[in-house]
């Protein structure tokens, strides 16, 4: 292949990676398509503090919205809410130390 040919692939090749990057970078800026736009200044309302599994299937997850915590069990095709405006931690968990 001449030099030509090559030069026209390269230019080809960087004119559809730099498509699909503005594309992405449009659906990330508005939001479009389910992908949640990047707005850093606005404080989430929501947020998954813990998940303890409990087993195969069923898990409890402590979930954030605005100030309030709620306690939910999550598996075997339903949602629970155990527990409603959980208190805050008064105590903290130990971090384990390492070993020698």
């Amino acid at each position: 292949m001449e030099t030509v040919s090559y030069l026209r692939f390269v230019l080809a090749l960087v004119t559809v990676l730099g498509l699909m990057f503005a594309l992405l970078w449009a659906l990330r800026r508005w939001g479009l398509g389910g992908i949640a736009p990047l707005n850093r200044s606005r404080r989430r309302r929501l947020a998954v503090i813990e998940a303890l599994p409990l087993d195969a299937r069923h898990r409890l997850v402590l979930v954030r919205r605005d100030d309030q915590e709620h306690l939910l069990l999550l598996g075997g095709g339903s949602a629970t809410v155990i527990e409603r405006n959980c208190p805050p931690a008064r105590f903290t968990l130990p971090s384990p130390e390492t070993k020698p």
